[in-house]
């Protein structure tokens, strides 16, 4: 192994040992002629200092004053206490640091676009161009473990509730679904087409028919269509069937998966029953199946003031049996002039093909 530890796991019950440690150089700075490393790996960051021998000199040391950001570099130092006016209070390896005997550049690089430590984001085309240094950075190492967490605790919970993890086919016939099939050439069969899947579904029919009665599955997808807020064209989901259930088992699966989740995941404890909410209502107040309930604008029904006015347009729907809602967007009233609204027309017309905006204001006395 060229390592011993991770560049965050060292502590104060570590010092006095002696720790081979290898990662990438986040930093190099020069104090007064001590020569500090922050060396950087999935887990943390370390500080490494390399003091200068007798002779006032060290092979170890002129090597640091040719390094880096991003070099690949191994340590091989004993852990010490940081000095009390330099503990770092900001990363759980903050009260310690290694003083370096050993350096050994694994790797050089050459001068990075960006910084992966840094606060800044980089713009998105330089992200995706350099994805290996954007994947570096804490808000996507973040992002990946939690991702990587969620999935190991869905697994166990659906073991220990008795599904099965079965794979299914990602090549076979194309079939009538909501999207269109991502298509693959065969070479085998000259001229014809396997089709990616757009969800498990008729896989798990199946196994349901042949007696695997709980399959679960973290399954790919894939839909050639138009990109959504909250799909890709190729995506992940967790995917599950169950026999001989009804809905109420359905529901309490999941909202078990969910108490775990939040437990497991965030240490947060969270009460049964969930909250439920009908198609209906979903509907009736926000206008969408699947509502963001932060969404405070929710949808009015202003039918019986439409049936008084005298715009027809208003006034046809109501009389015919129709409704009209709005939506209540409180307090604005007095922060939107006439332009701002004329500006929201525009865009509802631009943005959305809508016809435009209908609006009405309501002042503090209720007029």
């Amino acid at each position: 192994m060229l390592r011993t530890k991770t560049c965050g796991e060292l502590r104060k019950e570590h010092i006095g040992q002696t720790v081979t440690l290898a990662g990438w150089v986040d930093s190099v700075r020069d104090h007064s002629g001590v020569l500090f490393i922050n060396l950087r790996d999935r887990c943390g960051l370390t500080q490494i200092v390399f003091l200068q021998d007798s002779s006032g000199t060290s092979s170890a040391a002129e090597t640091v004053r040719t390094l880096h950001p991003e070099d690949v570099v191994q340590v091989i130092g004993t852990v010490q206490q940081r000095p009390e006016g330099i503990v770092n209070r900001k990363i759980p390896t903050g009260e310690i640091e290694v003083a370096a005997e050993t350096l050994n550049v694994l790797n050089r690089t050459k001068v990075v676009p960006f910084q992966p430590s840094a606060p800044e984001v980089p713009a998105e085309e330089i992200r995706l161009k350099y994805r290996y240094l954007d994947l570096r950075r804490p808000a996507m190492q973040k992002t990946l473990m939690l991702r990587h967490r969620i999935t190991k605790v869905m697994r166990d919970y659906f073991d220990e509730a008795g599904f099965v993890e079965i794979e299914t086919p990602m090549l076979g016939k194309s079939t009538p679904e909501g999207a269109r099939d991502y298509l693959v050439p065969s070479r085998v069969a000259q001229g014809e087409f396997y089709a990616l899947p757009q969800s498990p579904q008729l896989y798990k029919q199946i196994l349901m028919i042949a007696g695997y009665d709980r399959y679960f599955q973290i399954a790919r997808c894939f839909r050639d269509e138009d990109l959504r807020a909250d799909r890709q064209p190729e995506f992940t989901q967790m995917d599950l069937e169950m026999s001989f259930v009804d809905m109420e088992d359905i529901i309490g699966i999941i909202n078990g998966l969910m108490v775990r989740l939040m437990k497991d995941v965030l240490n947060r404890e969270l009460k049964l029953p969930i909250p439920r909410m009908s198609y209906d209502e979903a509907m009736e107040r926000f206008g969408h199946d699947a509502p963001d309930l932060r969404f405070a604008m929710e949808l009015i029904d202003l039918s019986d003031i439409a049936k008084e006015v005298d715009f027809r347009v208003f006034r046809g729907v109501a009389d015919s049996g129709g409704r009209v809602r709005a939506v209540n967007a409180k307090g604005a009233a007095e922060k939107y002039s006439r332009k701002d609204i004329d500006g929201l027309n525009t865009w509802v017309i631009d943005q959305f093909g809508a016809k435009g905006v209908a609006w009405l204001k309501v002042d503090g006395e209720g007029k």
